[in-house]
């Protein structure tokens, strides 16, 4: 056997594979979601996603210290608010749970970075992403609210804010509207690429926003559909966002390549809350490597071009990562 070139010599030692490795991964690509809720020392478990809580103001500042201290760069905020309308006034109100958890973080740990979802779903008495006119979501209505909902997150301290609703047109009126706010340097995160997906359920449990009718598959995006989700990623850069994300992650990461390869933003992914599910379920049963199996599904998000990773897995993966 005369072989010119052996791949094999390359993976003998741990050293030598760690010097030739192609895709890093580190606590920097990741982001941290966190569920707040009124009240006080509030700390409700969410049963479908071990290890996830929803949390009072003063336990999510908590969390917070923590990823700060294993060097996550930043967290995204889901509320959860005090009471439910048709219009979702909670997500707009200059005292809402968000905003409040916003001030509170930022006067805690300055230096952590809050990105707050821009939605209606948890805060609408039907659990839809807008306002509803007949039976569906009406698009132009919805914007309005959600242009709101982003300034006052961006004037309560946020330093990104990222809409996940999926109406037409959002970022150039959020832009607009952030500018004529004088918040110029708030930058957008969009969910550009948000499919209608079965791995949403346990979020749903989480931020407690399960429609009461229907579905959202009128707005978010139908799986098989990769060419529109590039049109999505470019409408929505031209008018204005900063960054872009796709989500979920694994069973889209050929989205991420694409869109990774179509454009010159940073790119990131969700890894939604059923993919954490699945990975945790495994894992408790025994049937897999939970911390093997989380590096090896991060890593590959990265691989596939994310530049970051919105996941549950940030705290655990970065102890690992150090």
């Amino acid at each position: 056997m005369n072989l010119t070139f052996r791949p094999r010599r390359l993976r003998r030692t741990p050293t030598l594979r760690r010097m030739v490795r192609e895709t890093r991964l580190a606590p920097d690509h990741l982001v941290y979601p966190l569920f707040v809720v009124p009240g006080q020392g509030v700390r409700n478990p969410v049963e479908s996603m071990p290890g996830v809580f929803q949390l009072s103001v003063e336990g999510i500042v908590a969390e917070c210290k923590e990823v700060h201290a294993l060097g996550i760069p930043a967290v995204i905020l889901f509320g959860i608010p005090e009471h439910k309308d048709a219009t979702g006034t909670g997500a707009y109100a200059d005292d809402g749970i968000v905003q409040r958890a916003v001030r509170a973080i930022k006067q805690a740990v300055p230096e952590l970075a809050v990105i707050t979802d821009v939605c209606l779903c948890e805060y609408t008495d039907h659990g839809h992403c807008g306002v509803i006119e007949g039976n569906d979501v009406a698009n132009d209505p919805t914007v309005e609210l959600l242009v709101k909902e982003a300034v006052s997150h961006a004037r309560a301290g946020a330093d990104v804010v990222a809409p996940s609703d999926m109406m037409d047109g959002r970022v150039g009126a959020i832009r607009a509207g952030l500018d004529d706010a004088g918040l110029t340097q708030v930058p957008i995160l969009s969910y550009a690429a948000k499919f209608a997906s079965a791995f949403y359920g346990p979020f749903r449990d989480a931020a407690e926003s399960v429609p009461k009718f229907g579905d959202r598959r009128s707005y978010q995006m139908d799986p098989p559909n990769l060419r529109e989700a590039l049109r999505e990623v470019l409408l929505d850069l031209d008018e204005g966002a900063d960054m872009v994300m796709v989500k979920p992650a694994i069973p889209y990461l050929d989205v991420v390549r694409a869109v990774r390869e179509a454009v010159d933003v940073p790119v990131a992914a969700y890894n939604v809350s059923g993919e954490y599910a699945m990975i945790r379920a495994a894992a408790a049963k025994g049937w897999i490597d939970g911390d093997a199996a989380m590096l090896e599904l991060l890593t590959g998000i990265r691989r596939a071009g994310a530049d970051l990773i919105v996941t549950y897995f940030a705290k655990d993966a970065a102890r690992l990562l150090g």
